[in-house]
């Protein structure tokens, strides 16, 4: 069988140089096949370069806008998170004033206590003695030297890592339900200042703020007694300070008491009317005198330690009725 060739000439510009080049046909086409599947393989490398610039690009576009996304997510889920805790403290303040002010509640004294009224005959770490045997204001006075004399008070001085739980349907659940918390929130407060605004006396009379600056080192509740080592009610709060540091009236009233009691110390009690009386004892000084009338923020006396005391510490007491009732449920600025 005759092969086929194809013959190329080549012909130069000078004589003698011309080429003749035979190429058996088979390996031309070979050659072309082989070329054009360089060229396709090429072109499809080419193809996908292209496209994985173009991946690449739209991913990095996609994590910017992720990114922003999840800022944006987690600025809001903190204001969400801002907006529970505002309705939380709204829920707790609107609780507080409801229980104190009403009066009307048969139950409200058991209500505004951790504990139930201690049983009868239990014991009661009250510090307390009977009012005819306790020291006068003006004996009082000739014993100051025997405590440290205590700096004057200064009347003007006065906080998107995904986890379960956090995605965009339950922050969207937990706006939804904020918003109708908020709605009803607000309608109760409406209410309670309607009602308040005809109360006010009796808001005037409640003992609603801390009476002095500083930390409270034991609460309301039953305790083992420091002095005795039995079981016994802390009637109180104790608030550790400087000594001489304000002691202020919680509420407006007329002081029952201004002297020294054995347990108490230098101590000042005080009637706010509507059931309500306070007690401050382990003053330093006294600065209020039986039968004064005396009005919220007024200083009455300074944080001291004598009587039964283990260190300079306020003893803050609020009865109703004559029953201890917890402090901290009456304190609306903690």
């Amino acid at each position: 069988m005759e092969r086929k060739e194809i013959t190329f000439f080549i012909v130069g510009n000078d004589s003698g140089m011309n080429r003749r080049i035979s190429i058996p046909a088979s390996w031309l086409k070979v050659g072309g096949l082989i070329l054009g599947v360089i060229l396709i393989a090429l072109s499809a490398a080419v193809v996908d370069y292209l496209g994985l610039l173009i991946q690449t690009a739209e991913n990095k576009r996609l994590k910017a806008e992720n990114s922003v996304l999840t800022k944006q997510f987690q600025t809001i889920e903190g204001k969400v998170t801002a907006l529970e805790t505002s309705l939380d403290r709204v829920k707790t303040f609107t609780t507080k004033l409801k229980l104190i002010t009403n009066i009307e509640s048969e139950d409200r004294a058991v209500k505004l206590g951790l504990n139930n009224n201690p049983p009868p005959n239990a014991p009661v770490e009250e510090l307390d003695q009977p009012m005819d045997k306790r020291e006068s204001l003006t004996d009082l006075e000739k014993s100051d030297q025997d405590f440290v004399q205590p700096k004057q008070p200064d009347e003007g001085s006065g906080e998107l890592a995904v986890r379960e739980g956090r995605d965009y349907q339950s922050l969207a659940i937990r706006i939804d339900r904020s918003i109708k918390e908020s709605q009803l929130r607000e309608q109760s407060v409406l209410d309670l200042w309607e009602t308040l605004s005809q109360k006010q006396s009796l808001m005037n009379a409640i003992p609603n703020v801390r009476p002095a600056r500083g930390w409270t080192t034991s609460r309301f509740g039953y305790r083992t007694s420091p002095f005795t080592g039995r079981p016994a009610l802390h009637a109180g709060l104790d608030i550790a300070a400087s000594p001489g540091s304000p002691v202020y009236a919680p509420a407006d009233g007329i002081v029952t008491f201004a002297g020294y009691d054995e347990g108490y110390g230098k101590l000042v009690a005080v009637d706010h009317g509507y059931g309500y009386s306070t007690r401050f004892g382990h003053n330093s000084q006294l600065y209020v005198q039986v039968g004064q009338r005396v009005s919220r923020w007024d200083i009455i006396a300074s944080v001291g330690n004598t009587g039964r005391s283990t260190g300079p510490h306020l003893h803050y007491e609020v009865r109703f009725n004559g029953i201890p009732k917890n402090p901290a449920n009456f304190i609306l600025d903690d």
